[in-house]
Protein backbone atom coordinates (compact mmCIF):
# COMPACT_ATOMS: atom_id res chain seq x y z
CA UNK A 1 0.00 0.00 0.00
CA UNK A 2 1.11 3.70 -0.90
CA UNK A 3 -0.08 7.49 -0.08
CA UNK A 4 0.09 9.46 -3.67
CA UNK A 5 1.02 12.89 -3.44
CA UNK A 6 0.19 14.60 -6.74
CA UNK A 7 0.99 18.11 -6.83
CA UNK A 8 2.71 20.05 -9.39
CA UNK A 9 4.33 22.22 -7.19
CA UNK A 10 7.95 20.99 -5.76
CA UNK A 11 8.21 22.94 -2.34
CA UNK A 12 4.37 22.11 -1.48
CA UNK A 13 4.49 18.10 -2.78
CA UNK A 14 7.67 17.46 -0.68
CA UNK A 15 6.44 19.78 2.55
CA UNK A 16 2.47 17.32 2.38
CA UNK A 17 5.46 14.42 1.67
CA UNK A 18 7.29 15.25 4.93
CA UNK A 19 4.39 15.55 7.11
CA UNK A 20 2.84 12.18 5.65
CA UNK A 21 6.49 10.50 6.85
CA UNK A 22 6.65 12.04 10.04
CA UNK A 23 2.80 10.78 10.50
CA UNK A 24 3.35 7.15 9.46
CA UNK A 25 7.23 6.58 9.40
CA UNK A 26 7.96 3.57 6.98
CA UNK A 27 4.91 3.96 5.04
CA UNK A 28 5.89 4.54 1.21
CA UNK A 29 5.23 7.62 0.26
CA UNK A 30 4.84 8.40 -3.74
CA UNK A 31 5.55 11.95 -5.20
CA UNK A 32 3.94 12.54 -8.69
CA UNK A 33 3.16 16.14 -10.17
CA UNK A 34 0.60 15.16 -12.38
CA UNK A 35 -2.51 12.08 -12.93
CA UNK A 36 -1.11 10.79 -16.01
CA UNK A 37 1.75 9.19 -14.26
CA UNK A 38 -0.59 7.44 -11.92
CA UNK A 39 -1.19 4.14 -13.83
CA UNK A 40 2.25 3.58 -13.94
CA UNK A 41 3.03 3.93 -10.68
CA UNK A 42 0.41 2.67 -9.17
CA UNK A 43 1.89 -0.53 -11.06
CA UNK A 44 5.17 -0.18 -9.36
CA UNK A 45 4.88 1.26 -6.09
CA UNK A 46 1.26 -0.48 -4.92
CA UNK A 47 -2.31 -0.13 -4.53
CA UNK A 48 -3.00 3.37 -3.21
CA UNK A 49 -4.26 3.55 0.55
CA UNK A 50 -4.53 7.47 0.57
CA UNK A 51 -4.86 10.12 -2.00
CA UNK A 52 -3.62 13.80 -1.41
CA UNK A 53 -4.08 16.08 -4.35
CA UNK A 54 -3.96 19.10 -5.87
CA UNK A 55 -6.71 20.78 -7.61
CA UNK A 56 -4.84 22.44 -10.01
CA UNK A 57 -2.44 20.34 -12.34
CA UNK A 58 -1.27 19.83 -15.83
CA UNK A 59 -3.35 17.56 -17.02
CA UNK A 60 -6.82 18.54 -14.98
CA UNK A 61 -9.48 21.23 -15.33
CA UNK A 62 -11.17 22.56 -12.20
CA UNK A 63 -12.29 19.14 -10.25
CA UNK A 64 -11.68 17.04 -13.14
CA UNK A 65 -8.90 15.37 -10.94
CA UNK A 66 -11.20 14.73 -7.95
CA UNK A 67 -13.78 12.80 -10.15
CA UNK A 68 -11.18 10.47 -12.55
CA UNK A 69 -9.59 9.30 -9.20
CA UNK A 70 -13.06 8.84 -7.59
CA UNK A 71 -13.56 6.76 -10.80
CA UNK A 72 -10.58 4.96 -10.96
CA UNK A 73 -10.38 4.27 -7.21
CA UNK A 74 -14.05 4.89 -5.48
CA UNK A 75 -13.03 3.04 -2.44
CA UNK A 76 -10.26 5.06 -1.58
CA UNK A 77 -9.49 8.36 0.92
CA UNK A 78 -8.94 11.65 -0.71
CA UNK A 79 -7.82 14.74 0.56
CA UNK A 80 -7.53 17.78 -1.65
CA UNK A 81 -5.32 19.93 -0.66
CA UNK A 82 -5.31 23.28 -2.84
CA UNK A 83 -4.53 27.01 -2.67
CA UNK A 84 -8.23 27.86 -4.02
CA UNK A 85 -10.52 28.94 -1.15
CA UNK A 86 -12.82 26.96 0.28
CA UNK A 87 -15.43 29.16 -0.21
CA UNK A 88 -14.54 28.72 -4.07
CA UNK A 89 -14.81 25.16 -4.64
CA UNK A 90 -15.28 22.71 -1.29
CA UNK A 91 -18.70 22.37 -2.33
CA UNK A 92 -18.15 21.18 -5.36
CA UNK A 93 -14.63 18.78 -4.32
CA UNK A 94 -17.11 16.92 -1.89
CA UNK A 95 -19.93 16.45 -4.11
CA UNK A 96 -17.27 15.36 -6.67
CA UNK A 97 -16.25 12.47 -4.26
CA UNK A 98 -13.21 14.01 -1.63
CA UNK A 99 -13.56 13.22 1.69
CA UNK A 100 -11.89 16.04 3.00
CA UNK A 101 -10.84 20.04 1.76
CA UNK A 102 -8.17 21.32 3.71
CA UNK A 103 -6.75 24.66 2.03
CA UNK A 104 -2.83 25.14 1.91
CA UNK A 105 -3.01 28.27 4.17
CA UNK A 106 -4.23 26.00 6.75
CA UNK A 107 -0.37 25.65 7.55
CA UNK A 108 1.69 21.98 8.64
CA UNK A 109 -0.04 21.29 11.85
CA UNK A 110 -3.51 21.43 10.94
CA UNK A 111 -2.61 19.76 7.62
CA UNK A 112 -1.16 17.27 9.72
CA UNK A 113 -3.71 16.57 12.32
CA UNK A 114 -6.07 15.94 9.44
CA UNK A 115 -3.77 13.06 7.18
CA UNK A 116 -3.42 11.42 10.98
CA UNK A 117 -7.21 11.25 11.27
CA UNK A 118 -7.67 10.12 7.90
CA UNK A 119 -4.61 7.62 8.27
CA UNK A 120 -5.87 6.00 11.70
CA UNK A 121 -7.44 2.62 11.53
CA UNK A 122 -10.96 1.85 13.13
CA UNK A 123 -8.83 0.34 15.69
CA UNK A 124 -7.75 3.45 17.05
CA UNK A 125 -11.56 4.56 17.25
CA UNK A 126 -12.25 2.17 19.64
CA UNK A 127 -14.24 2.00 22.86
CA UNK A 128 -16.93 1.29 21.36
CA UNK A 129 -20.38 2.11 22.71
CA UNK A 130 -22.45 0.69 20.37
CA UNK A 131 -23.82 -2.29 18.64
CA UNK A 132 -26.75 -3.08 16.39
CA UNK A 133 -27.36 -6.18 16.36
CA UNK A 134 -29.24 -5.74 12.98
CA UNK A 135 -26.61 -3.16 10.94
CA UNK A 136 -23.62 -4.23 12.83
CA UNK A 137 -22.93 -0.73 13.72
CA UNK A 138 -20.73 0.12 16.17
CA UNK A 139 -19.41 3.72 16.72
CA UNK A 140 -16.65 5.25 19.07
CA UNK A 141 -17.30 7.74 22.29
CA UNK A 142 -16.45 10.68 19.64
CA UNK A 143 -18.73 9.51 16.88
CA UNK A 144 -21.54 9.65 19.61
CA UNK A 145 -20.38 13.15 20.17
CA UNK A 146 -20.36 13.90 16.90
CA UNK A 147 -24.21 12.74 16.40
CA UNK A 148 -25.00 14.85 19.44
CA UNK A 149 -23.34 17.91 18.38
CA UNK A 150 -25.08 17.85 14.44
CA UNK A 151 -28.47 17.00 16.23
CA UNK A 152 -27.91 20.47 18.17
CA UNK A 153 -27.15 22.29 14.83
CA UNK A 154 -23.20 22.96 15.71
CA UNK A 155 -21.52 24.21 12.73
CA UNK A 156 -17.83 23.34 11.93
CA UNK A 157 -16.17 25.81 13.32
CA UNK A 158 -18.58 25.22 16.88
CA UNK A 159 -17.68 21.78 16.75
CA UNK A 160 -13.62 22.51 16.32
CA UNK A 161 -14.09 24.77 19.09
CA UNK A 162 -16.21 22.45 21.51
CA UNK A 163 -13.21 20.14 21.35
CA UNK A 164 -10.38 21.67 20.87
CA UNK A 165 -9.09 20.27 17.38
CA UNK A 166 -9.47 21.74 13.99
CA UNK A 167 -12.19 22.75 11.50
CA UNK A 168 -10.55 20.18 8.73
CA UNK A 169 -9.89 17.66 11.49
CA UNK A 170 -13.84 17.65 12.50
CA UNK A 171 -14.42 17.37 8.66
CA UNK A 172 -12.56 14.03 9.25
CA UNK A 173 -13.79 13.01 12.18
CA UNK A 174 -17.26 13.39 10.01
CA UNK A 175 -16.02 11.46 7.32
CA UNK A 176 -15.05 8.72 9.03
CA UNK A 177 -18.48 8.49 10.85
CA UNK A 178 -20.25 9.04 7.45
CA UNK A 179 -18.48 5.85 6.18
CA UNK A 180 -18.92 3.94 9.39
CA UNK A 181 -23.04 4.73 8.77
CA UNK A 182 -23.22 4.22 5.10
CA UNK A 183 -24.30 8.04 4.65
CA UNK A 184 -23.48 10.90 2.97
CA UNK A 185 -24.34 14.22 5.05
CA UNK A 186 -25.21 15.36 8.73
CA UNK A 187 -29.03 15.09 7.28
CA UNK A 188 -28.59 11.35 6.80
CA UNK A 189 -26.59 10.63 9.93
CA UNK A 190 -29.64 12.01 12.10
CA UNK A 191 -32.08 10.04 10.27
CA UNK A 192 -29.96 7.22 10.43
CA UNK A 193 -29.43 8.11 14.37
CA UNK A 194 -32.87 8.68 15.12
CA UNK A 195 -34.29 5.00 13.03
CA UNK A 196 -31.27 3.02 15.27
CA UNK A 197 -32.39 4.74 18.34
CA UNK A 198 -28.48 6.64 18.55
CA UNK A 199 -30.26 9.81 19.94
CA UNK A 200 -32.78 10.40 22.73
CA UNK A 201 -35.65 10.99 21.59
Amino acid sequence: MAIYVIDDHPLMREAVVMLLRRIRPGSEVVELSQLSDLERAVETRGAPELFCLDLKLPDTVGISGVKLLKRLYPDVPLAVISATPAADVEEWCTEAGADVYIEKSAGASEIGAALRAMLQGDSEFADLEYGDSQTETKLSKRQKQLIVMLDEGLSNRDIAERLGISEHTVKVHLWRLFRRLGVKSRTQTLHFARTHGLLSS
